[in-house]
């Protein structure tokens, strides 16, 4: 097991539909980190921005930018995830990938689909939560709008670090600050939080406000509105672990099932 474990989250001003271009931008990012990062966090459909025309952009788990993520990631030494437009068995997916330092995937497909923007009617809605074990840590990466909804994120399986990858708009940016910090606090959890900056085709507009939060809800790093770059810590499992056992606070917890 790693007790410090050096997370990074790079946040973009995505260009629209252009992987080639967006696949670019992120590895000069990540060839550009310090050797002791660990784990990498892109925003949601990275390579693309939140398209509802997945017919334009989808590829298959062997495609160009699983293929790059894979390369990424073994020839860094690190972790990378981030979500992409996959087709699979003839349904589109909004699918998380996680990709360990050896090359091995683990993914999770987006549970709430984004109906404000019919995202509903584009993908097929996820149905099965994702604990990666990496390094000794235990992880929960999740997608944009599943934010909402803690029932779906509870710290059940007593994870060690949550995230959340999006292209959350400025118009609801206060909810995005306040969530992170809430699901943080509820789950006595370390939160990263990457979004996106910029305009899209669809004329909406991002802020940013990638943030590293950690099991108590305060900000350990974060960057401006609308700047390009990087937040990055180093989280510390012993201090997590001392806290929990001090508070007991996830001792507490209601049992529940989901009916899916």
């Amino acid at each position: 097991m790693k007790n410090e474990l050096r997370v990074v989250g790079i946040q973009a001003d995505l260009v629209w539909e252009k992987p080639a271009k967006n696949l670019a931008f992120f590895e000069e990012k990540i060839k550009s980190l310090s050797k002791n990062t660990d784990l990498v966090v892109l925003p949601e459909m990275f390579s693309t921005g939140f398209t509802m025309k997945p017919k334009n952009v989808a590829e298959k788990m062997n495609g160009i930018a699983v293929s790059w993520i894979i390369k990424m990631a073994k020839e860094n030494d690190i972790a990378i995830t981030g979500s992409l437009v996959i087709e699979d068995d003839l349904n589109y997916y909004n699918r998380l990938v996680f990709v360990h330092d050896s090359g091995k995937i683990e993914t999770y497909d987006k549970r709430h689909s984004f109906s404000l923007a019919g995202e509903d009617k584009e993908y097929t809605s996820g149905n099965k939560k994702l604990i990666v074990d990496y390094k000794g840590w235990k992880i929960c990466p999740l997608i944009c709008y599943d934010l909402r909804f803690p029932v779906w994120t509870r710290n059940t399986e007593n994870y060690d670090l949550l995230i959340y990858m999006a292209n959350w708009p400025i118009k609801r940016i206060k909810a995005w600050d306040t969530l992170l910090k809430a699901r943080a606090i509820e789950n006595m959890s370390y939160t990263i939080g990457v979004n996106r900056t910029g305009t899209d085709a669809n004329n909406y507009a991002y802020s940013g406000g990638s943030v590293i939060v950690d099991y108590l809800g305060d900000e350990i790093s974060n960057l401006p509105k609308n700047e390009i770059g990087i937040i990055e810590a180093t989280l510390i499992k012993n201090s997590q672990q001392k806290v929990r056992k001090q508070l007991g606070f996830l001792n507490d917890k209601d049992d529940f099932n989901i009916l899916l």
